[in-house]
């Protein structure tokens, strides 16, 4: 069977934050944003809908929530509806479901849509709620979210290479400063440089506040479309060229090194691989930053620099504009805010936005025609990538 080209056309996102909305209601703004993001794109032309969408029946209460985001965006699928859940990789699983049902010929114009309401009014049933992310019977009693999996993984790092809490801060300075540029970022007009980053409180030692990021509600979607309906919706798609997942484990007992995401490498392999390019063609990436320590080992996963060289590669400035890619642009996990199911997608639409020229200068890359993406979930468990092409080209 031929595989058809598939590239994304458009796409658009909510305000991230601590939002007053209800989960329905964020299905209504990202429906809306999309359609005036591009207004040529009619309903009735999208045939299939996939939602992202990793605890709605936690958070909001609601299962069966795709059906009820077409109703809320004005859509009515007639060919594919579905829901992906793969906790914070939630938005990149629908886009990849999306890819393939269009390259198989089930679909010829789809949405993927992420949407996630994370803040309740109490904290800890939030908390409670993100340990179910976990292998919750075995690691959960021992208090395994995420902050303490991430400390452990970042102090493993520190004994290994001599990571330091200064490089931390730098990562986490680079992806603010990007997100200042982001009026959706839910840390847009906050100031974060690496000084101030030093002296917040410790959440799990040794990353601080400035080194997590945050419980966030929003909303993203994207378009994508079969190679002949593309020239109707844009001059200047991301065309999905690869995509590669991998996982290993659950149970934390069967994790082994906590600093060596060969999951990641495996991904990123396969990803690269099929679009038939290396990681040094790569222009810009956007990877799953939701502790600073993630994107330090995440360069060395895809083989930006040597294993325990990370913290220098970010001290240094490689993944800057200037450096040699550039490393979530429009802000990360850790400036924009993590709403898990939306993540993903909000990716994808600045690679759309980043190929269309359409950002802000002071994150446009310069020229790009590559671009990856990269979400975790879990314990690092799990690792998906896509790579794209821009250009205009089939």
């Amino acid at each position: 069977m031929s595989v058809r080209p598939v590239a994304i056309v458009g796409g658009a996102t909510t305000l991230f934050g601590v939002r007053s909305t209800t989960w329905p209601e964020m299905a209504q703004e990202v429906g809306a944003a999309l359609f005036r993001a591009m207004p040529e794109l009619k309903a009735s032309e999208v045939d299939s809908l996939f939602v992202g969408a990793a605890e709605p029946e936690r958070f909001a209460f609601q299962s069966h929530v795709a059906p009820l985001a077409a109703e809320q965006m004005g859509l009515r699928p007639r060919r594919v509806l579905q829901r992906t859940e793969l906790a914070c990789a939630s938005g990149q699983s629908a886009i990849r479901s999306a890819y393939a049902s269009i390259a198989a010929g089930l679909s010829d114009v789809a949405v993927a849509v992420g949407i996630e309401k994370m803040n309740l009014p109490s904290m800890a049933e939030a908390n409670t709620s993100m340990a179910c992310v976990m292998d919750r019977p075995w690691d959960g009693p021992h208090g395994a979210t995420a902050p303490p999996f991430f400390a452990m993984v970042a102090q493993r790092h520190m004994l290994e290479y001599g990571t330091t809490e200064d490089e931390f801060a730098a990562v986490s300075a680079k992806n603010h400063r990007f997100a200042n540029s982001n009026p959706q970022a839910q840390f847009y007009a906050k100031q974060f440089p690496k000084q101030k980053l030093l002296g917040p409180p410790v959440v799990a030692p040794p990353l601080r506040l400035g080194d997590c990021s945050s419980m966030t509600d929003g909303a993203a979607a994207v378009v994508l479309a079969a190679e002949e309906h593309v020239p109707r919706f844009s001059r200047t798609p991301a065309w999905i060229r690869g995509t590669g997942q991998y996982s290993d484990f659950h149970n934390l007992a069967n994790a082994g090194s906590l600093t060596d995401w060969h999951g990641l490498t495996t991904a990123a392999r396969e990803a690269l691989g099929r679009a038939q390019i290396g990681i040094q063609d790569v222009d810009f990436a956007e990877i799953h930053d939701c502790f600073t320590i993630s994107e330090i080992i995440e360069y060395e996963a895809l083989g930006l620099c040597a294993p325990g060289e990370g913290g220098k590669f970010a001290a240094d400035g490689r993944g800057d504009i200037g450096g040699d890619l550039v490393v979530n642009p429009r802000g990360g996990l850790l400036g924009c805010g993590h709403p898990l199911g939306a993540t993903g997608i909000a990716q994808a639409v600045e690679v759309y936005r980043q190929f269309a020229r359409e950002v802000p200068a002071e994150r446009q890359v310069s020229d790009p025609e590559w671009a990856l993406v990269h979400n975790l979930s879990g314990s690092a468990n799990v690792h998906s990538v896509m790579v794209y092409q821009g250009g205009g080209v089939s």
